[in-house]
């Protein structure tokens, strides 16, 4: 399939990857941010415009496809009043909507974080939703809540995908997921083997890091209660309630912090002649402070707990621990997840095969704005996915549709419509 694309919000260039891998030619980008402009220009030889809003969308050439992971704003409450232009002015989805209506591309392939679909109590996706239908196109009713992990890549990224197909050009069948349906996922596929990294040592813990959450795997391991604290342990509320921190202000605090205080002090209450030993242990460390101090153990519950089999993250809320399945998201932050068994962060290649770029891609040589620039991309497996679904895939069409997803649904609703056929069975 040969077809032409605009590249809106464009970053390192998740759209451009998995557009060109369909066979697309990209004919314009944009993007503000400079060092992203010049990883997509090294990657792709396009060098992008910047403020999209600046752009006159006649300088903009003729296209196919429009493609855009675009920032989620708040949007006028005033109804259809005053149309489009007045909702979304002011947004920058208000660029993408000027853009379709001059040019009319035959698709719209948008991307946004999953909060779209609830944000500003709805509103936002009914702008979004009448908008573009108003503009000619074809959409699916409710919005689309997709993760990499939901096709085999493991990383828990839920973001919210809108297809919109030229109404002249075809319908968009329904889509439908079964949570139930998760295929199994790895971490090892996109790990890479530890003699692949050049500069190992500057991924691998620290002596005192490593002490650090050995000390939090000692407490994890030798603690006595019905199952794993799901709730935050704040180590500085592992004490007599009345040397609590908190203690004073008890009366005051909101409803989930004394929650997670009294959870904390019957904990201490179950364990205090371990504890006590294990406080005075812990803060030799110099880690133990601040957010270190505390822990939130995401992993379930089990027999015999190792923090070193599981994923981590150096919270503002504590050292987070995960499942080592698949990753959480990445964010558009230095601080990467820790690979427990590898006892070590992860490498931007590594981030970079997260979010399905090929290992042929060429990231920022600054490690900060590598890990910051994947952070903020789109994945390109999914990009791809909902590419083919919109251009009409059949067989992918068909493996999401309500009757493979949910076949219980469409055999209760075909019962409800025949009853007799349920009695014949019953009488055989």
């Amino acid at each position: 399939m040969q077809f032409t694309f605009i590249d809106l919000f464009c970053g390192i260039g998740g759209f451009h990857q998995a557009m060109a891998d369909l066979g697309g030619e990209c004919v314009y980008a944009s993007d503000i941010d400079a060092d992203c402009r010049k990883t997509y220009e090294n990657n792709y030889g396009i060098k992008p415009d910047g403020d999209i809003t600046k752009v006159d969308v006649t300088d903009i050439p003729p296209h196919d496809v429009l493609c855009g992971g675009f920032p989620c704003q708040s949007f006028s409450k005033a109804g259809k009043r005053l149309g489009f232009a007045d909702e979304t002015k002011g947004t920058l989805f208000f660029d993408i909507c000027r853009i379709l209506k001059h040019h009319k591309p035959k698709y719209a392939l948008l991307e946004n974080v999953r909060n779209l679909a609830s944000h500003d109590g709805g509103n936002t996706w009914r702008v979004i939703h009448d908008t573009l239908d108003g503009l000619g196109y074809n959409v699916i009713d409710e919005p689309v809540i997709f993760s990499p992990h939901y096709i085999g890549v493991p990383q828990h990224r839920e973001r919210v995908f809108i297809m919109c197909v030229r109404k002249d050009i075809g319908k968009l069948p329904p889509f439908y997921f079964n949570i139930g349906k998760i295929p199994p996922c790895s971490i090892d596929d996109i790990l890479l083997d530890d003699n692949e990294i050049p500069d190992l040592s500057s991924y691998k813990l620290r002596e005192d890091q490593i002490e650090w959450i050995d000390n939090w795997n000692e407490f994890i391991q030798n603690i006595k209660c019905e199952k794993l604290p799901g709730f935050p342990i704040w180590s500085d509320c592992l004490c007599p309630i009345e040397e609590n921190p908190y203690f004073s202000e008890m009366e005051t605090l909101p409803k989930w912090q004394l929650n997670f205080i009294l959870k904390n002090n019957e904990l201490w209450e179950q364990n205090k002649d371990f504890i006590s030993k294990w406080l005075i242990k812990a803060k030799r460390n110099r880690n133990f402070f601040g957010a270190k101090a505390k822990l939130e153990w995401q992993a379930g519950n089990m027999p015999n707990p190792n923090i070193w089999e599981h994923i981590m993250q150096i919270r503002p809320s504590g050292l987070r621990v995960k499942p080592g399945t698949y990753f959480p998201a990445l964010v558009a932050i230095t601080q990467t997840s820790i690979v427990g068994k590898r006892k070590r962060f992860l490498t931007p290649r590594e981030c970079a095969r997260l979010q399905s770029f090929p290992d042929s891609f060429q990231y920022d040589e600054k490690k900060a704005q590598a890990y910051k620039q994947f952070g903020n991309s789109i994945n390109v497996g999914l990009v791809s996915f909902f590419a083919r679904y919109m251009f009409g895939d059949k067989n992918l069409q068909h493996k999401y549709s309500l009757e493979v997803q949910f076949p219980q649904i469409i055999k209760e609703q075909t019962l409800s419509l025949f009853p007799e056929w349920n009695t014949k069975k019953a009488l055989q």
